[in-house]
C-alpha cells in the first residue's frame, strides 16, 4: 500500500545548498522525522545520486517528494503511523536499487555523565564513549560512532559503506561537549572509515578516528569497524599476581615485533601474532626471562619510529594480524607465566595529515604554541596536558591497554621530555609555567593521575618510567609527592658501567668509579637496570662492538658484563638478540640472525644468559632485597689497579647470601684472598670464564659446583675469607652453602 500526502513544499536552498557540499551543521534538526504540527510528521531525506525514494513503514509505504532537482527529498506521515523504525527504499540514477534504515530517525544514544565526565578529564574508559561501537537499539543493530571535535562545522562518516561521500552521514553535535555522534544500522565488522571534517576555517579535512580499535596497515590510513571492545580473558594464575613485585624477581626481554625474527622463505614477511605466540613465547620462556616487554604496537605509519610515533593509540599494529591475534598473543604469554610489557608513548604523537594534529583546524590535541606543543627533536607535536579532555584520552588509553588486554604494566617512554618545559630547548625557545620555572605542571598531573587511577584498578602491575634525569621521587607515591611510578630505568648506571666496559682493560683502573657509583643512589628509587634498543642503534653499534680487545676478550668482557648485571640491585632487562650477541648494530629492517648460535662464541653468551636468569630466579639475595640497603655490602669496592669488584648480595633471610666477585682485565689472579661474612662452605654457581660459555676454563678451583672452604683468615673486614682463582675478564657467584 502507497501513501502520498501532498503539501505546499518549502525551496530549502541554503540546505540543499550544504548538504551537497557536504558541510551540515545541524543535520538532525533537518533531516529524518520531525512533528509538522499536534497530528503529523514531516520527514526529510537526502540521498545522494537518488531519483526516487520510498518509505517504508510495516506494510505501508510512501513516496517521498524530491525537492527541485536536489537529492532532498520530503513526505508527511501521521503521527499516530510513525511508531516503528522505517526503511528507505532508493532508485538510483544508474538504475541500482538500495534499501536501508534512515539513521536521522534515532535520538542521541550518548551518556550525558559520561560525556561531562569525558569533558573533566577523568573518564577512565572514554574509549567505551568515543570511536565506533556496535550496538542495538529497538531490535536495530548498528554502529554508533563518535568523535570530539568542538570547533568543527560539520563532521560526516565517510567509509567503504558510503563511497567516501562525506553527504551522507552527517553527524549530531553535541554543543556542550563538543562530541558529534550518529547511529549508522546495518554496517558490517572490517568496514574502513574516516571521519570528513568541515573545519573551522571551512576547509575539508579527513582524519582517523582517534579511538579506532582497529587501523588500516600502512600506507593506508583509515580505521576499521572492529565487532567488539578486544578483551583477553583473565587466567586464574595465582603466581601471575606477584610477579610484578619490587621483592621478585624480574628480567625482562625487551622485543621489537618487527624484528625479532622473519619468515625468510616468504620474501621476509613479518611473523604473525599467532606465530609469535609459538615462536617468541617459547624463546623467551626457554631463555627464563619473566617478562616480555614489546616497543610500542599502537599503530604507527613509519616502519622507521619503530613505533615511537603511534597515530592509532588504541589498535595493535595490523603489521602482525588482527585484533583477535594480538588477544591470542597476550593469552599464550600469560598461559606461559610470562608477564607483559608495552612500551606507551604519551609524549608526543607525529605530523601525519589523518592524525591527530589540528585535528578540527585548531590545535585540539596539541599547544597552539609551539614553544610548548612542538618537538624540535622529533618533529612532532606535544600533548596540552592541560585539557581536560585530552587528560581523558591518555588517561582511557593507559587504562585500555591495562585492562582490556589485561597487561601487567606500561613502560613510559620518554618520560623526562614529559617533566621539563624546556626539554631540548634553548634560552627563549620555552614557556615558564606560572612559577617561572620549567616543571610541566600539567604533564606531572598526568603521570600521576594515570599512575594513580592505574594502580588502585591493579595493585599488581608494574608502571615504569623511562626517565633519564634525577627528577626525585619518580617511583615514590603521588601521596608522597612522588610521580607514583612502580619502576624507574637507571640511565645513570647504563651510561656509566658501559663507558668502563668500553674502555681497554688497562685503562679501566682509572675510572673504576664508574662500576661503583651507582651504589651511591641505588636505593633512592625501584630501579630496573636497561640495556635497551637505545644503546645499539644510530651508530652506537652493537654491545659486542662496544667490548675492546681481540675477538675472545669480546665475548669474556660481554659475559662478565652481563652477570655484574644480573648481581646488580635492581631488576633487569635485555634488549632481544642480547643472547645472540651480533657484531652488527640492531637493524629494524630484517630479523635477528638466528645463525650467529652455530658459533660457539654466540651460543656461549645464549647459554651463560640462560644460566643467570636461572640462577637470578632460584637466588633470592638477588631480588628480595633489591629496594633496601641491607641487602647490599661491598667487600672490596677499592680495587682498581686489578679492577676487580667484590660484594654479597643477601635475602630477607640474612643466612642465605651470595659473594659476587667481578673482574675486568686479561690477567689471571691465583690464590686471591677474599673475606667472606660466615665461616662454612661456598660453592661457585656461576664462572663465566667457564668451557662451557666459551670462557679459558683456566682456573680448575673455580668450575662450577666446585666447594670452597672457608680459612679462619681476617680480611676485607670479615673474620673468615676464602683462596680463589680469579680468571681473565670473568665473573663469579659463590653461593654459601653450610656452616
Amino acid at each position: 500500500m502507497i501513501d502520498s500526502i501532498t503539501y505546499s513544499q518549502p525551496s530549502y536552498s541554503s540546505e540543499v545548498e550544504a548538504l551537497n557540499k557536504g558541510s551540515f551543521s545541524d543535520p538532525f534538526s533537518f533531516l529524518g522525522p520531525h512533528l509538522l504540527d499536534d497530528n503529523q510528521y514531516i520527514v526529510r531525506a537526502y540521498v545522494h545520486g537518488a531519483s526516487q525514494l520510498t518509505l517504508k513503514l510495516g506494510r505501508k509505504s510512501y513516496v517521498l517528494e524530491k525537492v527541485s532537482d536536489s537529492y532532498l527529498f520530503t513526505t508527511i506521515i501521521k503521527k499516530t503511523e510513525l511508531n516503528v523504525p522505517y526503511t528507505l527504499s532508493s532508485i538510483y540514477e544508474d538504475g541500482t536499487l538500495g534499501d536501508f534504515i534512515d539513521p536521522y530517525q534515532f535520538p542521541s544514544l550518548l551518556n550525558s555523565q559520561d560525556m561531562y565526565l569525558f569533558n573533566e578529564g577523568t573518564l577512565e574508559r572514554a574509549y567505551t564513549l568515543l570511536g565506533a561501537h556496535f550496538i542495538d537499539y529497538n531490535g536495530v543493530t548498528g554502529v554508533r560512532f563518535s568523535v570530539w571535535a568542538p570547533n568543527a562545522k560539520s563532521v560526516s562518516v565517510i567509509g567503504e559503506f558510503n563511497h567516501w561521500m562525506a553527504n551522507q552521514y552527517f553527524m549530531r553535535k553535541h554543543p556542550s561537549s563538543g562530541i558529534w555522534e550518529i547511529f549508522i544500522p546495518d554496517l558490517h565488522a572490517d568496514q574502513c572509515y574516516k571521519y570528513a571534517i568541515v573545519d573551522c576555517h571551512g576547509n575539508e579535512i579527513e582524519k582517523a578516528d582517534p579511538f579506532a580499535f582497529k587501523t588500516q596497515q600502512s600506507p593506508g590510513t583509515s580505521s576499521v569497524i572492529q565487532p567488539k571492545i578486544p578483551k583477553v580473558e583473565i587466567l586464574n594464575n595465582s603466581q601471575h599476581s606477584t610477579i610484578n613485585r619490587v621483592d621478585a624477581p624480574i628480567t625482562i626481554y625487551e622485543v621489537h615485533l618487527g624484528s625479532w625474527k622473519r619468515r625468510a622463505e616468504e620474501d621476509e614477511r613479518y611473523l604473525t601474532y599467532r606465530e609469535l605466540a609459538d615462536d617468541l613465547v617459547s624463546h623467551v620462556k626457554a631463555l627464563g626471562f619473566t617478562h616480555i616487554q614489546l616497543m610500542p604496537i599502537s599503530e604507527y605509519p613509519f616502519d622507521g619510529s619503530w613505533g615511537y610515533q603511534p597515530v592509532g593509540l588504541f589498535s595493535p599494529s595490523s603489521r602482525f594480524g588482527s585484533v583477535d591475534d594480538f588477544v591470542y598473543f597476550i593469552e599464550a604469554c600469560k598461559q606461559a607465566g610470562l608477564g607483559i610489557l608495552l612500551d606507551w608513548v604519551p609524549g608526543h604523537f607525529p605530523s601525519d595529515p589523518h592524525g591527530l594534529h589540528c585535528f578540527d583546524g585548531t590545535h585540539l590535541y596539541e599547544h597552539a604554541d609551539t614553544r610548548q606543543g612542538f618537538h624540535p627533536d622529533w618533529n612532532t607535536y606535544i600533548y596540552n596536558y592541560s585539557r581536560p579532555e585530552v587528560q581523558s584520552y591518555l588517561l582511557s588509553n593507559a587504562i585500555y591497554w591495562l585492562e582490556q588486554y589485561q597487561l601487567d604494566g606500561l613502560r613510559v617512554d620518554a618520560v623526562a621530555s614529559m617533566l621539563y618545559l624546556d626539554y631540548s630547548r634553548e634560552e627563549g625557545q620555552w614557556v615558564p609555567n606560572h612559577l617561572g620555572g620549567r616543571e610541566n605542571f600539567d604533564a606531572i598531573n598526568l603521570l600521576q593521575k594515570v599512575n594513580t587511577r592505574s594502580y588502585a584498578k591493579n595493585d599488581r602491575i608494574m608502571m615504569v618510567a623511562e626517565e633519564s634525569t634525577a627528577w626525585p621521587g619518580v617511583t615514590n607515591t603521588v601521596g608522597q609527592n612522588g610521580l607514583g611510578f612502580g619502576f624507574k630505568w637507571n640511565m645513570g648506571w647504563m651510561n656509566d658501567t658501559l663507558n668502563f666496559m668500553k674502555r681497554e682493560p688497562v685503562h679501566r683502573q682509572f675510572h673504576h668509579h664508574e662500576m661503583t657509583f651507582s651504589m651511591a643512589y641505588a636505593y633512592s628509587e625501584n630501579y630496573i637496570l636497561p640495556l635497551s634498543h637505545d644503546e645499539v642503534v644510530h651508530g652506537k653499534g652493537s654491545l659486542l662492538s662496544k667490548m675492546p680487545g681481540d675477538d675472545w676478550q669480546q665475548f669474556a668482557n660481554l659475559r662478565a658484563y652481563y652477570a655484574f648485571m644480573y648481581a646488580h640491585p635492581g631488576k633487569k632487562l635485555l634488549f632481544m638478540g642480547s643472547e645472540l650477541a651480533p657484531r652488527d648494530e640492531w637493524d629494524h629492517n630484517k630479523g635477528l640472525d638466528w645463525s650467529l648460535l652455530n658459533s660457539e662464541a654466540h651460543s656461549g653468551i645464549y647459554k651463560s644468559i640462560k644460566s643467570l636468569n636461572h640462577i637470578y630466579k632460584s637466588t633470592p639475595a638477588l631480588y628480595e632485597l633489591d629496594q633496601d640497603p641491607s641487602g647490599f655490602r661491598w667487600i672490596d669496592s677499592d680495587n682498581s689497579k686489578q679492577s676487580i669488584l667484590s660484594f654479597i648480595r643477601y635475602a630477607e633471610q640474612s643466612k642465605s647470601h651470595l659473594v659476587v666477585i667481578a673482574h675486568f682485565t686479561e690477567h689471571v689472579h691465583h690464590q686471591f684472598r677474599v673475606g667472606v661474612p660466615e665461616r662454612g662452605v661456598y660453592q661457585v654457581i656461576l664462572n663465566t670464564d667457564d668451557n662451557e660459555y666459551w670462557g679459558s676454563g683456566v682456573s680448575a678451583v673455580a668450575h662450577l659446583q666446585q666447594l670452597i672452604e672457608t680459612q679462619n683468615k681476617p680480611s676485607h673486614g670479615f673474620e673468615q675469607s676464602i683462596e680463589i682463582t680469579i680468571p681473565p675478564l670473568s665473573t663469579l657467584y659463590l653461593s654459601y652453602v653450610t656452616g
